[in-house]
């Protein structure tokens, strides 16, 4: 009788178990599956524009499900925004794993960011700069640390490789890169009706490259140029 008690109870601790671990495994999978749906609602509409409600009725759940897995908006802005700068920053190390030429790589990087934050809208941009201070200011910071890491690696490439000039001051270059990267996204300054994104980062990328390349990195980007549309 004791034997049968002591599996009997044992059967149950077991069942318990995988129970709570087939929960946990769903509670993570639609936290996700929010996370993914948002970031991708953001980014089309804007952060402001975007509300819990709509969020919930795109997916067809209830909004409580959403505060289980985020307390706040601000939690769910900040979560996606920092969801997508890992997502940027894993793409553009592998980017530079591949060991493209430096002037390669910049442009490589510029479609493959392009392509994640949906051609860059400025206008979820200035939203989250305007409604979200504290998320864009944490968000900023780690963009430029990134960022200046980035250039100076792809500078020092560049001018050991006989693409860039020796001369520049690369801390001064890639101040002046992530400065004009941050400015550009100005939607005042840039009206992206006007001015396309997508024509504003190529634009961008050529006046930054021109002043840095050496004649043999001025041929390469040429030749990119007629290729990259």
């Amino acid at each position: 009788m004791l034997n049968f008690r002591k599996n009997f109870g044992n059967y149950f601790c077991v069942k318990s178990f995988h129970y709570t671990f087939a929960l946990e495994f769903l509670n993570e999978i639609m936290k996700d599956q929010i996370l993914i749906k948002a970031t991708d609602m953001f980014l089309t509409l804007g952060f402001k524009s975007v509300t819990m409600d709509d969020i919930a009725t795109e997916m067809g759940i209830s909004k409580k499900t959403i505060y289980q897995h985020y307390k706040t908006k601000d939690d769910l802005v900040e979560a996606t925004t920092m969801h997508l700068f890992e997502t940027i920053s894993c793409g553009i190390d592998a980017i530079c794993a591949t060991e493209q030429d430096p002037i390669e790589e910049l442009f490589t990087i510029k479609d493959f960011v392009m392509t994640n934050l949906k051609d860059e809208n400025t206008s979820p941009i200035y939203q989250l700069q305007k409604y979200y201070p504290k998320i864009h200011k944490s968000l900023y910071s780690r963009q430029f640390e990134k960022m200046g890491d980035c250039v100076i690696k792809n500078l020092e490439k560049g001018i050991t490789q006989g693409y860039f000039r020796e001369e520049i001051n690369q801390e001064l270059v890639a101040r002046f890169y992530f400065s004009g990267m941050t400015s550009i996204k100005d939607a005042e300054l840039f009206n992206p009706i006007e001015y396309p994104s997508k024509l504003v980062q190529k634009t961008y990328l050529e006046y930054h490259l021109r002043g840095i390349c050496t004649e043999k990195g001025i041929q390469k980007l040429e030749e990119l140029l007629k290729t990259n549309n």
